[in-house]
């Protein structure tokens, strides 16, 4: 039986694909089925996007040498850039979490673009009726109870994906979605902030290590700073520094209070304390949607708009580092870092404004550590 030619595979044939046995000697190599072409001319013209393909199906060895790659296969992927501090991220990631077919999904879990939200942008807040402002305390308990399961689980040795695993099981055991998984292609179901990151870690493979400080936080909204083992008298001051920041400001909620004055309130107590507070990232509104209006500095003299009224939903999450303010990304696009490799801590809680004051919707129990 004559063998079968197959068109040309080129994207941009001049002479209109037709049947070719000019096989790609490197596709040959490595098994790569279908790969010809009708001439030398139409092969070359095409090697610099056609080589992408040898790119992904080679095999890459670890170099014995190479102080990114670990005995145990993990590795550094950013292994040029200059990082701020000490930490540094374990690859690869664990493949991304399943969520059951019958658990209802935000409309990013897909394509990761919170489409809602874009449509809502440039609204004023809204005003939650009683019976939102209800499903409110009821999903803000249930992930109360959720950051409570993963708190517990925080020791020396654990890995970060491990506790995303754990917040990612108990979400969908609470028939929930996970909120940060694929919010704007976020790859995980919790953020794990560790150190010098500020917010957005993402989990992966590096253990905790004894003297670590950990933040888990995720859609409910809120989140808390916690000590790994023994921390050192600096962080011990920061987390505590970053709780009481939090809790002064949520004595100013109530109706006609300004959210532009939380700022003032915050500051002065970071700075009583030596530390300074984060200004790239704020509080935000939340309802149905992850992130809406209106936005919640922490820092003094802010140019925040707005006046807290009953049924408002919104998050104070104040970002307290010990050095300076400032920030850099990792490469990720998620990971923030303070500017100077300094640690950086934070507390979140979601509020609801009522006639009289404000409901603190995620409340916990008080934490010994930090009084």
């Amino acid at each position: 039986m004559s063998a079968v030619a197959i068109p040309c595979q080129s994207s941009n044939c001049p002479n209109g694909h037709p049947p070719s046995r000019l096989e790609c000697p490197t596709c040959n190599k490595l098994g790569i089925k279908g790969s010809f072409f009708c001439g030398q001319d139409c092969f070359k013209a095409n090697w610099k996007t056609h080589k992408i393909i040898h790119d992904i199906a080679t095999p890459r060895q670890p170099l014995l040498d190479d102080p990114n790659i670990n005995k145990d296969g993990t590795f550094n992927p950013f292994g040029t850039f200059k990082f701020t501090g000490p930490l540094r991220p374990v690859y690869p990631l664990s493949p991304r979490r399943v969520v059951p077919d019958h658990i209802p999904r935000p409309d990013y879990a897909e394509d990761g673009i919170p489409t809602s939200e874009s449509r809502r942008a440039g609204q004023p807040p809204r005003l939650l009726p009683p019976d939102e402002q209800e499903k409110m305390r009821n999903v803000c308990r249930l992930a109360r109870e959720v950051l409570d399961i993963a708190a517990a689980a925080i020791r020396p040795g654990i890995t970060t994906d491990e506790i995303d695993a754990i917040v990612h099981q108990a979400t969908i055991d609470r028939g929930a979605y996970p909120s940060p998984l694929n919010y704007r292609n976020y790859p995980k179901s919790v953020c794990t902030s560790v150190n010098e990151v500020i917010c957005h870690g993402i989990p992966d493979k590096r253990k905790l290590q004894e003297g670590d400080i950990i933040n888990i936080g995720y859609h409910g909204d809120l989140n808390e700073t916690y000590p790994v083992g023994r921390v050192d008298d600096d962080s011990k001051r920061l987390m505590r520094t970053a709780r009481q920041c939090l809790d002064e400001a949520i004595k100013l909620c109530k109706p006609g209070a300004l959210f532009r004055d939380l700022g003032k309130t915050i500051e002065p107590i970071a700075r009583a304390n030596g530390c300074s507070v984060v200004r790239t990232y704020c509080g935000h509104g939340i309802n149905d949607l992850f992130h809406t209006a209106p936005n919640v500095p922490h820092y003094a003299k802010n140019k925040a708009i707005g006046t807290m009224k009953p049924g408002m939903c919104f998050t104070i999450e104040p970002m307290i580092n010990l050095g300076h303010w400032d920030l850099e990304h990792w490469p990720d696009d998620w990971t923030a870092v303070t500017i100077d490799g300094k640690r950086s801590a934070q507390f979140e809680e979601t509020l609801l404004i009522t006639e009289t004051g404000v409901e603190v919707l995620t409340a916990g129990k008080p934490r010994a550590d930090l009084q």
